[in-house]
């Protein structure tokens, strides 16, 4: 890869120094070289064409989820009149495909990785903007299979290049610099539903989202990067006993989810009444939040550890979701939301510290069955909760409040090698 360092023979891949850029003192202790790097300026990055491919891609698969993610659930409601039932019968259609991501292993038997984040980009974007043109239960249960497809194949594949191309001091910085850009894709195109509430039909809105991932997947037919120098990844089906840790945070994270994506954003609009353009006003502020933010998770990450970062984290989410138990006022249910979306800029440190234990070699294989793993549960607890939703909609809040015990309790287990070794 170009500008990568020449590492001596003897050292492993995951124990390369960071990137050798101007202002970044390599005999400097890892925390402080990492420290520089994420102040280094944008032209030095630059030069890095896999940080320019992936930024790009982020950005356009951010815009057209946030646009689905933004306007689906007023869609459901007010034009396809959705009940919460198959509302969250939708939902567990929405995270089968993720089940489904160990395709990903077979696919890359026959094309790059690369080349499958550019098709799995376009046939995002591709049913995003069909979804408008369906407002009726069967035609949003196959739109959102097919652009649910094209959303978890491109991550698993995303998160296994990131993986690759930067080392453990420089992914935890690229990562969230990621998830920034992610904020960024997805407040540009909340700031558009914003400007066109309103003004434009179901089928405008949708196409616009849809149109912004169908750009950047053919901008990077063109501009894939080098995988010279990086090991080559285990064909197959890879799954470890010593990453069972990682698997258990992986699958929690998942129903946890699945509380916040479906039944905070159902309880707002069903049980609250809030409009597409509040809605949308609120997702504007949630990701200028995390825009400004995310920067600083990898410097956490690198400061005090991905431990300490995840118990905060779940001890947190133990408390929101308890608090939207509680909740009669609109007003603390938007700000519960708010915080509630902070809580998953954290998330990245389940992957870092996935790195951190990995063999390098099983980066791909494993990035394709974390994302299975991420949904075994996360198919289940929409489909349960929205039938238990017709019970009480308290209760599905208080099953987001056990995962949060068990992610808290499975944190004590997390063991990463010395900072030196990496």
């Amino acid at each position: 890869m170009a500008g990568a360092l020449n590492v001596p023979a003897a050292l492993p891949p995951q124990v390369r120094l960071p990137l050798a850029a101007p202002g970044v003192d390599r005999e400097a202790p890892p925390d402080r070289r990492a420290t520089e790097f994420a102040l280094s300026s944008f032209q030095e990055l630059k030069k890095r064409p896999v940080y320019v491919y992936l930024m790009v891609l982020t950005f356009g698969q951010a815009a057209a989820f946030l646009g689905w993610n933004a306007l689906y659930t007023n869609f459901a409601v007010e034009a396809a009149h959705l009940t919460g039932q198959q509302n969250g019968l939708v939902q567990s259609i929405r995270e089968l495909p993720g089940l489904l991501s160990v395709g990903v292993i077979l696919l890359l038997y026959f094309m790059s990785e690369a080349a499958l984040t550019s098709w799995a980009i376009i046939t995002c974007g591709l049913w995003v903007m069909a979804a408008g043109w369906f407002p009726n239960l069967w035609g949003q249960i196959l739109c959102t299979f097919m652009l649910s497809t094209g959303f978890h194949f491109f991550e698993a594949s995303n998160q296994s290049l990131t993986l690759q191309h930067f080392d453990r001091h420089e992914a935890p910085l690229v990562i969230s610099r990621l998830r920034s850009v992610t904020a960024l894709g997805s407040f540009s195109m909340g700031l558009l539903i914003v400007v066109l509430a309103g003004h434009a039909d179901w089928r405008v809105l949708f196409g616009l989202a849809g149109a912004t991932a169908l750009a950047a997947g053919a901008w990077s037919f063109r501009h894939r990067p080098s995988t010279l120098g990086l090991p080559a990844q285990r064909k197959g089906l890879i799954v470890k006993r010593r990453y069972w840790l990682f698997y258990a945070l992986t699958s929690l994270s998942g129903a946890r989810r699945q509380i916040f994506n479906v039944f905070a954003i159902f309880l707002l609009v069903e049980h609250f009444g809030f409009s597409l353009f509040q809605m949308s006003l609120l997702l504007l502020f949630n990701n200028l939040v995390n825009w400004l933010l995310n920067p600083f998770i990898g410097l956490a990450i690198n400061a005090v550890g991905e431990k300490k970062l995840l118990f905060w984290k779940y001890s947190a989410v133990l408390v929101l979701c308890l608090a939207y138990v509680f909740c009669q006022d609109p007003k603390l249910a938007a700000i519960l939301y708010i915080l509630d979306q902070l809580s998953f800029c954290f998330t990245v440190s389940i992957r870092t510290f996935f790195q951190k234990i990995s063999d390098p070699v099983d980066i791909a294989p494993s990035m394709a069955v974390g994302v299975t793993v991420n949904h075994v549960m996360a198919v289940l607890v929409p489909f349960i909760g929205g039938w238990l939703w017709m019970k009480d909609w308290r209760i599905p809040f208080l099953m987001g409040a056990a995962f949060a015990v068990g992610s808290l309790t499975l944190t004590a287990f997390i063991r990463t090698p010395p900072k030196g070794r990496g």
